[in-house]
């Protein structure tokens, strides 16, 4: 029923074509060789990326469009999921009619077209967390989060996926900034201080923390300031911001009704000879056992669910992801996907010790669904 919805809105020979380049091999490319390749931008190399990007995005865009059309448990039906198949189908369209690269100027004309795609995009992860909200209410408490695992599986690539897209996206238009900070080409920072970033991610998170609660634990870092090593600053700083965020509504829910001090939240940074490796330590009472395996599925959350609060969130552009629980489960799929990893390791009765893995090498490629 979804591919006949789809059918209508799309020309018969646009999704025959979408199915052709979805069964089409991607490419990855590793954190290395990005630096490698956008270290001093010219016309001929820029060029270079626009032609691979032409394939590749195509490709990458189908095999997600493909998979839209096949969710499990009536998943494709939801309006929110077919608006964000109809991005997809509207992106790779956008792709596939756009001529071949042939010189500077072509070049930048795709690179402003592959831009719009991507800020089309911007809503891929609240609208799908809209469908899967929807999915859940329809079918009830009745189900478990062990029944969902095709979902999980699914969502798991979907967003390994978009965070794929977005990096070869960014990375081919910030190239052409003439005003990257010093040490950085395109979205990667060369001599990135994890210890800097953790402090900015720990304000932001202690601000929102005050924001809710009307004051914020506090956040000591543990670390040589001046270490650096290469790695992408925005995405160390979404998964930094989102296990202090955790840590601190952790320790606010805890002591609520305490008269005793809140204890602080501890960053370590350490770095080791193969992994630069981040612990945020808390004392906010902890996860208990039974709770751990759903940590990291996108069906669990202890806050509130925001279609309970919001029921018109369908038709709103700004979604808020506090209570979609996709926080930890997209923070791993981040530190995954240069080679790194997120564990989380709770003391129930006492607190909770995520440790973020991040790789040093920068040798492995993209896990690429």
């Amino acid at each position: 029923m979804a591919t006949n919805k789809i059918a209508e809105k799309f020309s018969k020979s646009l999704m025959q074509e979408v199915h052709k380049w979805g069964g089409m091999k991607q490419t990855g490319v590793s954190l290395r060789y990005m630096m490698q390749f956008g270290a001093n931008p010219t016309e001929k190399s820029l060029l270079q990326s626009a032609q691979f990007l032409h394939k590749e995005l195509a490709i990458r865009i189908a095999r997600r469009a493909v998979e839209l059309e096949r969710l499990p448990y009536g998943l494709s039906e939801k309006p929110a999921v077919l608006q964000v198949r109809d991005w997809y189908v509207d992106s790779f369209r956008d792709i596939r009619t756009f001529p071949e690269i042939k010189n500077t100027n072509d070049e930048k004309e795709f690179t402003k077209m592959i831009k719009m795609v991507k800020v089309r995009h911007n809503n891929v992860v609240p609208m799908m967390a809209l469908g899967v909200q929807q999915l859940k209410k329809e079918l009830g408490r009745k189900t478990s989060y062990e029944d969902l695992y095709e979902v999980h599986e699914f969502l798991d690539r979907f967003y390994m996926s978009r965070i794929g897209i977005r990096m070869l996206i960014g990375q081919h238009v910030a190239l052409h900034d003439p005003n990257l900070p010093p040490n950085c080409v395109g979205y990667i920072d060369t001599k990135m201080s994890p210890v800097e970033v953790a402090q900015n991610a720990s304000e932001d998170a202690r601000s929102v923390c005050a924001r809710e609660y009307g004051s914020a634990p506090e956040v000591k870092i543990f670390g040589d300031p001046n270490f650096t090593f290469p790695y992408v600053p925005t995405h160390l700083h979404l998964m930094v911001f989102e296990l202090v965020k955790n840590s601190l509504r952790a320790v606010k829910d805890c002591y609520m009704e305490s008269d005793k001090v809140e204890p602080p939240i501890r960053i370590i940074v350490a770095d080791g000879v193969e992994d630069v490796t981040i612990k945020v330590s808390d004392e906010g009472g902890g996860i208990p056992r039974s709770g751990l395996p759903k940590i990291f599925t996108y069906l669990y959350s202890t806050a509130k669910n925001p279609l309970d609060e919001h029921p018109d969130l369908g038709t709103s552009d700004m979604a808020t992801l506090a209570g979609y629980g996709y926080g930890l489960p997209i923070s791993r799929l981040y530190a995954r996907y240069f080679g790194g990893d997120l564990q989380i390791i709770s003391m129930e009765g006492y607190g909770t010790d995520a440790y973020l893995h991040l790789s040093r090498l920068g040798d492995s490629e993209e896990p690429l669904p």
